[in-house]
């Protein structure tokens, strides 16, 4: 005799029998801020140790994560990186962003509404105290003020070499193509990151800049500002890697002595299951990595 018991676990694996499967083309998006605190994240303060957060330069309030600078008296190189704990090769980042405030005495002049987000960088754990800025490519965010109307989504590469269209770019930065937006706006940016194959960088919702072929090179800044003046202590290591392709790295929120907030910063993976068989295949998947398919 079927017991209640018995019927409820009928229609129970009835329903279940019956639920559509997750939608292939529904895009995951993964928040890497969460709003509450810096749970995630390594901070890298130059000339500080991993993970010393030196007079509270990060935090959050109000679900804004800030880039503060109220408890210094004078910037002195203290530049400084929140890293993911966690690397990617293909995927895109969305960020939105503002400047706030003034810049802190002792920024640099190129640091005046100026921040960024390190793509495809070296991890936190591996900058020694010396070092400023990760080997990277930094896409770079600029405000423009009543005085000088500048691009944002640049691109500059510390350590790092591109091409466009095939062509070797040996400057530092590259300018974009955006429009110019006043400090204290909320400004939507995004990177479409596929390796080290292209990389889009878009900024409300516009591709401003394109570039290929990431890797390892152009002595950091230029030939003239090296990986030692840059203060890498394995110098060396990096000559030798020179040329090396860049096809996964962290990504990293910048310091640089101008006051700055983010409201929002999410990923969508593009690498992973691409067998229609499994139940978490992605339509969107662009780089296969069969080896994460679930099929019960």
């Amino acid at each position: 005799m079927k017991t209640p018991g018995n019927y409820l676990l009928l229609i129970v694996m009835t329903l279940l029998s019956c639920a559509k499967p997750a939608d292939p083309r529904k895009e995951e998006w993964l928040p890497l801020f969460n709003k509450k605190d810096l749970t995630g994240w390594d901070i890298k303060i130059a000339g500080h140790d991993l993970n010393d957060n030196f007079n509270d330069t990060f935090y959050v309030k109000d679900s804004i994560l800030k880039v503060d600078y109220s408890k210094y008296q004078k910037f002195t190189d203290d530049f400084g990186h929140l890293y993911y704990k966690e690397s990617f090769s293909y995927y895109r980042v969305k960020i939105e962003y503002r400047f706030t405030g003034h810049q802190l005495e002792g920024g640099p002049d190129y640091a005046y509404l100026n921040c960024g987000v390190m793509l495809h960088s070296q991890s936190a754990s591996s900058l020694p105290k010396t070092q400023s800025f990760p080997v990277s490519l930094e896409m770079q965010f600029l405000a423009s003020d009543s005085v000088s109307p500048r691009h944002t989504g640049n691109l500059c590469t510390p350590g790092t070499l591109v091409t466009q269209k095939g062509v070797l770019q040996e400057n530092h930065c590259i300018d974009s193509q955006s429009e110019s937006y006043d400090a204290d706006r909320w400004v939507s940016a995004e990177a479409i990151v596929l390796g080290d194959s292209i990389i889009y960088q878009l900024i409300e919702g516009d591709t401003v800049l394109t570039y290929e072929q990431p890797r390892i090179g152009g002595g950091f800044v230029n030939k003239t500002y090296g990986w030692k003046a840059a203060g890498i202590l394995d110098s060396l290591q990096w000559i030798q890697m020179e040329g090396t392709p860049l096809r996964e790295g962290y990504i990293a929120l910048q310091a640089e002595s101008h006051p700055i907030e983010f409201r929002k910063v999410e990923l969508l993976n593009l690498k992973g299951c691409t067998d229609p068989k499994a139940k978490n295949y992605k339509s969107y998947f662009v780089k296969s990595d069969n080896s994460s398919c679930l099929y019960k």
